[in-house]
């Protein structure tokens, strides 16, 4: 019955589109890719919390941009780049989970890819 039940839960999330979230280190960097935006992201332990550093930039001669962030148990930080009008945004997401600190790239919402000749209108 559990192998089952795990079966299926990974079958919803592949088809809800949710992406599985990769563990960082402290001081290890993680490659992040936003739309036309590319960069990296760090950590180091701190006495008031995780010191989450991001830097990217939208080309090599592309003046980068940094954001800086202290997380602390639970909290998350989240960088966005916003896409065409009626186009969910690119959203990359950094969550401390205890004493884990979690990256997640962004997916595409896969309801926005389906077909919809298929609806019968009343």
């Amino acid at each position: 019955m559990t192998r089952s039940s795990t079966a299926f839960a990974m079958a919803l999330l592949a088809t809800t589109g949710v992406a599985s979230a990769s563990e960082l280190a402290p001081g290890n960097g993680y490659s992040i890719h936003l739309d036309h935006f590319n960069g990296a992201v760090y950590y180091t332990v701190e006495k008031d919390g995780y010191r989450v550093v991001a830097t990217m930039a939208s080309g090599e001669e592309a003046q980068p941009i940094r954001f800086v962030s202290t997380l602390g148990p639970g909290q998350r930080l989240m960088i966005s780049v916003p896409q065409a009008v009626g186009q969910p945004s690119a959203d990359f997401e950094i969550l401390r989970n205890g004493e884990v600190l979690l990256v997640q790239e962004p997916t595409a919402n896969l309801i926005d890819n389906v077909s919809t000749s298929a609806i019968i209108e009343d």
